[in-house]
């Protein structure tokens, strides 16, 4: 749970930065001295790289999201392995004891 909370706080920062620096970009190419033509390439150069950054943000999200679908499926399947045995095993141990039990209760019957 706590692991979740600072994935959380991560992305929090991570998108609070990247949308610091995209207002801080234009803010600064809205007050740099040079003519329309040039801000409007600079405005969209920037523009362009915001994007690209964001696509390998979500691109690298979703990688991330399928390895811990993955590995929390393999743990699953684990557990649950587990459980057959331990299953398995307790029916195998029930089985003996009421074989043993019915063994006994046939014994004591013969010796009347």
């Amino acid at each position: 749970m706590a692991n979740n909370n600072e994935d959380g706080a991560k992305t929090g920062f991570l998108v609070g930065f990247l949308a610091g620096a995209v207002v801080g970009g234009i803010v600064a190419l809205l007050y740099a001295p040079k003519p329309g033509k040039e801000l409007r390439a600079d405005i969209k150069n920037k523009a362009g790289e915001a994007i690209d950054s964001a696509e390998e943000y979500v691109s690298a999200a979703k990688n991330k999201a399928v390895d811990i679908i993955n590995e929390g499926k393999k743990k699953s399947e684990g557990l649950i392995t587990e459980a057959k045995k331990r299953a398995e095993s307790l029916l195998g141990d029930a089985e003996k004891i009421l074989t043993d039990v019915r063994g006994k209760g046939h014994s004591e019957k013969n010796k009347n």
